[in-house]
């Protein structure tokens, strides 16, 4: 069974991890990492994105505001917990591509989190160049009628699709976990990589161990959101499992999925990882996730 603590719901915005889910939204809060180089924006919009009901009922929502792009930076760099939904000023400054930068930035980072355009240069070249030039969802114009209205309609909107989307690549049946190319069976737990099995990267005459693929399938069915140690030590109900026991087992799957892979003729999947793909260190929390 999939645990019910990891499965987000949509209609509420816990301003930080952005988590599709792998069934319908039920519920929970939200999280919203914002730009904004100016302050009576975020005054004028703070109490009702944290209040907001996005469908669910689920509480208050939980804001993260930078004011320069360089702090904003730092924090999608430090990637300790992932947002929800971003949203972005376009020009802050005076920097018509202050926007971007960020933007680019989360593209590396966090591929699969959606981005709105908060901004008076609607209609302009700059609205053109967050179309084309980033991972922009929305560009919204500040000074619209009902902004604060239509603001929370389109972050709802995102976060649906968002879950729509996760429950339509990750699926889980009775007896299979798939995710792209990954396939975890749940009556065998052999896993397999481009349709080649698993094995053990030591010795590939031998099957992977047991807790290697635990660890995977806890991974794919939180994706996108990481899993820490802790967290990781709660779904194994391990009393003892600590960071270097985790990093080991990650190792192991790492190198298993690599040599899976060269056998089925596919990219390398530890050049995978380190391009943000495949099973992803995050943060420096000890977490790790698994991204299609």
């Amino acid at each position: 069974m999939i645990n019910m603590r990891h499965i987000p719901h949509s209609c509420h915005i816990q301003l930080l991890h952005l988590i599709p889910s792998l069934m319908p939204i039920t519920s929970t809060m939200a999280t919203i990492f914002w730009v904004e180089d100016q302050y009576h924006w975020v005054n004028k919009f703070r109490s009702i994105l944290e209040s907001a009901d996005f469908g669910d009922n689920a509480g208050s929502n939980q804001l993260l505001v930078h004011k320069f792009v360089e702090s904003a930076s730092q924090a999608i760099n430090r990637g300790q917990t992932i947002p929800d939904v971003v949203i972005l000023d376009a020009n802050m400054n005076g920097n018509d591509d202050a926007g971007l930068t960020v933007s680019r930035l989360l593209a590396k980072k966090w591929p699969h989190v959606p981005v709105i355009y908060l901004s008076e240069h609607s209609g302009t070249g700059i609205e053109e160049k967050a179309f084309e030039q980033s991972q922009a969802q929305d560009f919204i114009a500040k000074h619209q009628q009902n902004v604060e209205q239509v603001l929370c309609w389109r972050i709802r909107a995102l976060l649906r699709h968002n879950s729509m989307q996760s429950e339509h690549n990750t699926r889980q049946t009775a007896d299979r976990i798939s995710s792209g190319d990954l396939s975890i069976d749940l009556t065998t737990w052999n896993v397999y990589w481009h349709g080649t099995r698993l094995m053990n990267p030591s010795n590939n005459k031998r099957p992977l161990t047991p807790m290697p693929r635990k660890i995977l399938r806890f991974l794919v069915e939180s994706s996108p959101r990481p899993l820490t140690t802790l967290q990781m030590s709660e779904k194994l109900e391990l009393d003892k499992f600590s960071y270097d026991n985790y990093r080991q087992h990650i190792k192991v799957l790492r190198h298993a999925f690599e040599q899976a892979g060269e056998k089925a003729d596919a990219e390398s999947f530890l050049k995978r990882c380190q391009s943000g793909k495949g099973i992803v260190t995050f943060g420096d929390d000890g977490a790790y996730c698994w991204i299609k």
